[in-house]
């Protein structure tokens, strides 16, 4: 079960009120435990009794979504929401020599980009598709009590593996896309494939890729053997329902002990995607080092694609809210130069995040320009009215195109996903 904290704490941007340390923010932003201090319109024109309160409902999200676009938040009365610009900033000053875990990375390997976007979808595509049935194969073989076919598995993997090597773009896309199946199995190809993506940015070698795909696609997989109606649960759960639940750890490991054909190591790194930098995860309350390279990056992983995941109670985070969440728990939940590695690979906007535009259309981030992160490449989908595009425009944004002759196109902000009504794989799928 994933860390429930990863909704509770956050990170966001806009402008900041220096004299009364307030902080302007969309309130499709906001994140449980700001303070809100002013609203974009008179108290008494909203159902707010007081004039200023901590966020800490839904019931008192969904009003303030209701009466307002903005707000501003006291920092120094609730948790501060830090602006993009400084996360931008700040990661580029921590460019230099590797730091925390990434210090045991002895070996690095180069990795190119083979082909070009539009001709890698379709093999991504055949990838993931055949990963699918080998996975739903593979619940269904644990289910029933039977010996996975742990070969089938690799080969699987490997598919997946030989496209993001080729171009990660084409597979980050479809596995932010395809949120439509069964939750344990989009969530298991999500993760393994963000997996074997860090990795590759990470410049690992060729089979701790495949290790880690393999990682990610079955870290999870003991959570077959709990009761489906408490992992669907909308309600909180009880301190004993959580316990049941962290015991898919302790089931993913006997399983893939049981498994012949499997890397000897995987079960012991099945483990660890719970454990914390600050002793604060499970089951062993491991700290820091103790930890490893690869549970770090399974962890910050794992917990990165559950809040952008659709869950049971509600829709996903926005990527960029995500990443700026993981940005705040850097040397607590997680190694610091590890998560600042990963907001680099996937981008302050990810493939696959939808975002408004100044112009005021909508667009799909297809692909990323390592260069320059703020600026990726978006197909624009709606148009400023909310109509449908036909055909769809490409905008490559590191070239700086522009609106009209005085204004380059940049992108406004991130949107929820299910805040409009477009389904991303319309287009792709």
């Amino acid at each position: 079960m994933e860390n429930l904290t990863c909704f509770r704490r956050g990170t966001c941007r806009h402008g900041i009120d220096a004299a009364a340390m307030k902080k302007e923010v969309f309130v499709e932003e906001l994140q449980f435990g700001v303070f809100i201090a002013e609203l974009d319109r008179p108290w008494t024109e909203t159902p707010f009794m007081f004039q200023g309160f901590e966020l800490k409902t839904e019931q008192e999200l969904e009003t303030l979504k209701q009466h307002c676009k903005k707000v501003f938040i006291d920092s120094e009365k609730g948790l501060d929401l830090p602006d993009w610009s400084q996360l931008h900033a700040g990661l580029a000053g921590a460019a230099g020599k590797p730091r925390g875990a990434l210090t045991s990375i002895k070996s690095r390997a180069k990795y190119k980009e083979q082909t070009s976007f539009n001709a890698e979808l379709p093999r991504a595509r055949s990838a993931q598709e055949k990963t699918e049935v080998v996975l739903k194969d593979l619940f269904g073989t644990v289910k029933a009590g039977k010996a996975i076919d742990a070969p089938r598995v690799r080969d699987a993997v490997t598919s997946m593996t030989d496209s993001i090597v080729r171009n990660p773009n084409a597979m980050l896309l479809l596995a932010k896309i395809k949120e439509k199946g069964a939750r344990n199995l989009d969530r298991a190809i999500g993760v393994s494939i963000y997996m074997i993506t860090f990795s590759r940015f990470l410049q690992l070698p060729r089979d701790q890729l495949d290790l880690l795909g393999m990682l990610g696609l079955m870290q999870d997989i003991g959570k077959v053997r709990l009761p489906a109606d408490l992992l669907e649960k909308k309600e909180s759960l009880s301190e004993a329902e959580r316990e049941i639940c962290r015991s898919h750890v302790g089931h993913s490991v006997a399983i893939l002990k049981e498994t012949a054909g499997l890397p000897a190591e995987l079960p012991a790194l099945a483990a660890l995607h719970h454990e914390r930098f600050d002793g604060s995860g499970y089951p062993k309350g491991l700290k820091g080092e103790q930890i490893g390279l690869f549970g770090v990056i399974a962890g910050l992983v794992d917990c990165f694609d559950a809040m952008t995941h659709p869950r049971p109670y509600g829709e996903g985070l926005a990527p960029s809210n995500a990443l700026s969440m993981l940005y705040n728990w850097r040397d607590i939940q997680f190694d610091g130069p590890l998560v600042e590695q990963f907001i680099q690979c996937i981008g302050i906007f990810p493939v696959g995040a939808i975002v408004e535009l100044n112009s005021g259309e909508t667009g799909i981030v297809i692909a990323q320009n390592l260069a320059r992160r703020l600026q990726p490449r978006v197909m624009v989908v709606l148009d400023v009215k909310g109509n449908p595009l036909k055909p769809q425009i490409i905008l490559d944004l590191a070239k700086e195109p522009k609106m009209d002759p005085e204004t380059r196109y940049r992108i406004k902000r991130t949107l929820e996903k299910g805040s409009i009504p477009i389904d991303p794989s319309e287009f792709f799928l």
